[in-house]
């Protein structure tokens, strides 16, 4: 299935679980919605970035890109999930500019997220986690490490990382906009030993927390989180946590850290909730995020966050579509989020979407756009 009748899929199975979860589909309804990011072919954006920066196509001509790595052979992986492949692509000359694309393993139920761990890939699909290990270049080692996850519901990604020690954390979004879940695996994150065992809760109450990243000075697991629609085009606002072991975020009862939920919330339903370390404006739609590791960046970037905003659809007026930074000192936020790469969005036109995020050994920043099938480079250079 390509990435566009993927989206068309999606955007009717969001409106059927709307009227099935009893939301009347009305012109009220869709005065508050804009789908601008779903409906129509997707393109090159023509992206801003501040002064010095520049930026190019590294690769086009994907199937809906979703989070990217690179591997210890200097190749960027991708998790193509309207291919349903992973797939390398190297840089051979260093001009900026993908010259080579390798099939790493196809076949796969639409995985989205993957890590690099102690030889393997380790590769998120809706069931579960897939670890492939590759050889001399002759083909892949396939083993499904976790098979039983929640199946289906609203939130169908499963992201995938490395805690400092080994263990292994995956995030399985919530199945519905808002409600009371049936499996306590939902809206949570898990954790792992490397092997897919002893799997047990690490994490509740993140209704969608698409976006994993482990900050260097500190090794705390960061997270994205989307926050729940139908509130009004402000409320809740998009949040980013800092994740220990335990931790409650406070979903379904409670959003953002201090927004009690009109339907599930109740006085106190935030009390002992762990509040967020960045906000942005509701329904930007943050997934990937990754902490700048180069040394091409300016100084002042050096350790700052970037997080990719997928953009809105339950808002008339579109947000996101776009890539911010985070400032970071002492493995803290020093400052709340700026643009830093726009385009995007224009003129309420959507050509892209921001996905995931990499720093590169080059010291560029490699943004995926899953709307138009591109990879960008984003570089340094006075």
């Amino acid at each position: 299935m390509t990435a566009r009748r993927t989206r068309l899929l999606l955007l009717g199975l969001l409106l059927l679980a709307l009227v099935v979860g009893g939301v009347y589909v009305s012109r009220a309804f869709l005065s508050r919605v804009n789908f601008a990011g779903s409906v129509g072919a997707g393109g090159e954006a023509d992206v801003t970035v501040p002064a010095g920066f520049a930026v190019n196509v590294f690769a086009a001509g994907l199937d809906g890109p979703r989070f990217i790595a690179f591997g210890p052979d200097g190749a960027l992986y991708v998790a193509e999930r309207g291919a349903g492949r992973v797939v390398a692509l190297s840089d051979g000359d260093g001009d900026g500019r993908a010259d080579s694309a390798q099939t790493v393993a196809d076949g796969l139920d639409r995985p989205h997220s993957l890590a690099y761990h102690a030889g393997a890939w380790y590769v998120g699909v809706p069931g579960g986690v897939v670890r492939l290990t590759t050889g001399d270049g002759s083909g892949e080692t396939r083993t499904l490490l976790i098979d039983d996850l929640p199946p289906g519901g609203v939130h169908t990604t499963r992201t995938v990382a490395f805690l400092p020690d080994g263990r292994l954390v995956v995030s399985i979004g919530s199945s519905c906009n808002v409600c009371i879940e049936d499996d306590p695996r939902r809206a949570a994150i898990m954790v792992y030993d490397a092997g897919g065992g002893n799997g047990r809760l690490f994490a509740t109450g993140l209704r969608n927390a698409v976006g994993l990243a482990i900050e260097p000075a500190s090794g705390a697991l960061w997270v994205t989180n989307n926050g729940r629609d139908l509130m009004g085009d402000d409320t809740p606002p998009e949040t980013v946590y800092v994740v220990h072991d335990g931790d409650d975020f406070g979903w379904p009862g409670c959003h953002a850290g201090n927004v009690i939920d009109p339907e599930f919330g109740a006085p106190g339903a935030c009390d002992g909730v762990v509040a967020p370390v960045v906000s942005l404006q509701a329904h930007m739609a943050p997934l990937g995020l990754a902490f700048y590791t180069g040394q091409t960046f300016p100084e002042a970037f050096h350790g700052d966050l970037f997080i990719a905003l997928h953009g809105s659809w339950n808002r008339p007026e579109p947000v996101g579509y776009k890539v911010m930074r985070v400032p970071i000192e002492g493995g803290q936020a020093a400052g709340p989020a700026e643009d830093f790469a726009t385009g995007w969005l224009r003129e309420g036109r959507v050509s892209g979407r921001p996905v995931g995020l990499a720093v590169g050994p080059d010291g560029a920043l490699y943004v995926s756009d899953d709307r138009g099938g591109f990879i960008y480079r984003i570089a340094y250079s006075p």
